[in-house]
């Protein structure tokens, strides 16, 4: 039993703050952080540490996935003290006023690792709080001064101009690891963005190496034990810099965005193993995450049993008596499996000395070694699972439904579509109501104001499913969004969006940021809404308000191509304008699906696709990309256009293709 005094954010804990003249701790986590289990038992559980926080502090707890604007906040305070990123958990003690004056991570119980124990810190922050004033004076405005530098925004009269793109990716290639591919030495995260933008660099100047880059990482990372080789989908991050060694927990948002990227991979390739990673993932995805209604819960934790990683280590014994001798002995070989083990005594399963993705050697492997994964899985479903975090998030859900509708278009499997579609019909059910959006969905009722991440994710989901099934009314619903996040989050004086809504509560600093997180940022993703509902509605204002987008963040894209690179892959939509694309045709008929397969089957980054059903006369036949578009002899036709200029009608894919290409 936790005998911590825990608060909620909101009025009644500040109040109380005030009302006793007590500082807030401050403690922002979330159901899967490992760190946050080990210092909720190490520290809060304590009988002595919980009497110290509830004799001289008001105690409030935040989930980050319910209250991103509070953990931006006071992560990006925490920077300023620590000299380096933040993490959770996150530690912060604020006034009364909400203003942080000192702050950390994770703290031990006893002093270790260059660390305060804990209760050390809580008697030194009493002491600076009651005695030393003008010390938290000094330190809160020091941190008000870093928030202001951060998230202010100026536009930049300095032109949007292709330099911008090949300055970001000669900087991301100063820290590329050459061997293992992925950015530095290690820990190594999965985060998708950069290598987007590496893969649009190929294509815009036909560099190859660039896309080698990103196919490189890309098979590093399906062979380390990063990757669930067993059920699927990939961990938080590496540990180390070979993609081996995992922090456990899996979370719906990696696993989304990585779908896309390897899809990439596959229409680059057409190697089997990035097609097979792409199914086995939104298999994972489908098994563990799914809610009976059709969203999608947060994530699993790293741990079980109290031990992180045991639900997904092996020993060579354990292998062998499921598999026997001989197929045990192959698949031990094969994945790493030894007595010694990589992870405490046991066995972190990677193929990292055969990444092949393609051949005769990986077909070997597969038709050998898949009948063993999949008794193995099976085995494995009887030990007991990490903890689900259960939250339901209304832009985690959105960006799972774009990688659905996506894998749908490109492959052609037909409950990628249907689960992308139960996806959204649950959020315009429960986490949309008069065109606002809820930040989450609890027992069937939307909960928490949107956030600018919530508006732009659901607005591009509904062009994705737009594009993918041209019924009309999922264009009008991301047009209704859209136009509520410009009319809530649009900042008059300097262009961009702020993170939260006009009529949000008052925090101590309104945050606007167009810097990635483990997701692109929500500014970068409304441009590219913008910029598509532009190419699809002729509405200007959508193409002028980018633009105004991208000269509020010009500064950080030429200063951090690494943290803007959305922004950075938005900007290349927005220089060299969607291919608008138009396919007059029934749906179903195999002459139609084959102009469509020819345009998701390739690698065309800036693409907006219309398809137009001759059969029935929807909506779509009134937007202004359709005009003038009909079918050649009444043969299923594709038009390619770029600012209203088209091509001649084309009826043979193949030609389609040479276009595209």
């Amino acid at each position: 039993m936790n005998p911590v005094e825990w608060y909620p954010w909101g009025p009644e804990a500040l109040s109380k703050a005030k009302a006793e003249n007590k500082p807030i701790m401050l403690s922002i986590g979330y159901s899967a952080c490992h760190w946050c289990h080990v210092m909720a038992h190490e520290c809060f559980e304590s009988q002595d540490v919980a009497a110290l926080m509830n004799e001289h502090f008001i105690n409030v707890k935040v989930d980050r996935e319910e209250r991103p604007d509070l953990d931006d906040l006071y992560q990006k305070a925490a920077q300023v003290f620590l000299g380096r990123g933040g993490g959770w958990p996150l530690t912060m003690f604020l006034t009364p006023d909400q203003e942080p004056f000192y702050g950390g991570t994770y703290f031990p119980p006893v002093p270790r690792h260059n660390l305060p124990g804990f209760p050390q810190v809580l008697l030194g922050v009493v002491e600076a709080y009651r005695n030393h004033r003008d010390d938290v004076v000094k330190n809160v405005e020091r941190v008000k001064a870093g928030l202001a530098r951060v998230s202010s925004h100026q536009p930049s009269d300095e032109p949007l101009s292709e330099v911008l793109l090949d300055d970001g990716v000669k900087d991301l290639g100063l820290f590329f690891d050459p061997v293992h591919g992925g950015f530095g030495e290690g820990p190594k995260f999965p985060t998708v963005p950069p290598l987007s933008l590496l893969l649009r660099q190929t294509y815009r100047t036909k560099d190859d190496r660039h896309q080698e880059k990103v196919l490189q990482q890309l098979r590093r990372m399906a062979s380390g034990g990063i990757y669930d080789h067993l059920g699927g989908g990939f961990h938080r991050y590496s540990v180390d810099g070979q993609w081996l060694i995992p922090h456990f927990e899996k979370m719906l948002y990696d696993n989304a965005q990585l779908v896309r990227i390897y899809l990439d991979g596959w229409r680059l390739t057409k190697e089997p193993g990035f097609r097979q990673v792409v199914e086995e993932t939104l298999d994972y995805v489908r098994r563990e995450l799914a809610h009976p209604d059709g969203a999608f819960f947060a994530a699993q934790d790293a741990d079980s049993e109290g031990e992180e990683g045991r639900f997904f280590l092996w020993e060579p014994s354990e292998v062998l008596a499921v598999l026997g001798q001989e197929l045990g002995q192959a698949f031990c070989q094969a994945y790493g499996v030894t007595e010694g083990g990589n992870f405490d005594g046991r066995t972190v399963l990677n193929r990292l000395g055969s990444p092949a993705m393609a051949g005769d050697d990986y077909e070997r492997f597969e038709a050998l070694l898949r009948p063993a994964r999949k008794k193995l899985l099976a085995v494995r479903e009887q030990r007991v699972k990490p903890q689900r975090d259960e939250n339901i998030l209304t832009s985690w859900n959105a960006l799972a439904a774009s990688a659905l509708l996506d894998a749908y278009q490109t492959l052609g499997t037909p409950w990628y579509l249907s689960s992308a579609e139960q996806v959204l019909t649950f959020l315009i059910d429960y986490a949309l109501a008069d065109g606002r959006v809820f930040r989450t969905v609890t027992g069937g009722k939307g909960r928490i104001a949107g956030f600018l991440d919530d508006y732009a994710y659901l607005a591009a989901a509904l062009l994705e499913a737009f594009e993918a099934t041209s019924h009309s009314w999922y264009l009008e619903q991301a047009q209704t969004v859209t136009d509520q996040m410009l009319a809530q989050f649009w900042d008059d004086a300097d262009g961009g969006f702020f993170f939260t809504a006009k009529d949000h509560e008052t925090l101590i600093h309104r945050m606007k940021t167009g810097t990635d997180s483990a997701m692109s940022s929500g500014n970068a993703v409304a441009v590219q809404v913008l910029i598509r509902l532009f190419s699809l509605t002729g509405v200007r204002l959508y193409d002028e308000l980018a633009a105004q987008t991208l000269r509020a963040f010009r500064r950080l894209m030429d200063q951090n191509a690494y943290g803007a690179s959305a922004l950075l892959c938005g900007l290349d939509l927005y220089l060299s304008r969607p291919r608008e694309i138009v396919i007059v045709g029934a749906h179903g008929n195999p002459a139609t699906e084959a102009l469509l397969a020819t345009v998701h089957q390739r690698y065309v980054p800036n693409k907006v696709l219309l398809g137009i059903d001759e059969s029935h006369r929807g909506k779509e036949w009134e937007l202004p990309l359709a005009a003038g578009k009909t079918s050649v002899n009444s043969q299923p036709t594709a038009y390619v256009c770029r600012l209203s200029t088209c091509s001649a009608p084309l009826t043979d894919p193949a030609q389609l293709a040479l276009l595209l290409s």
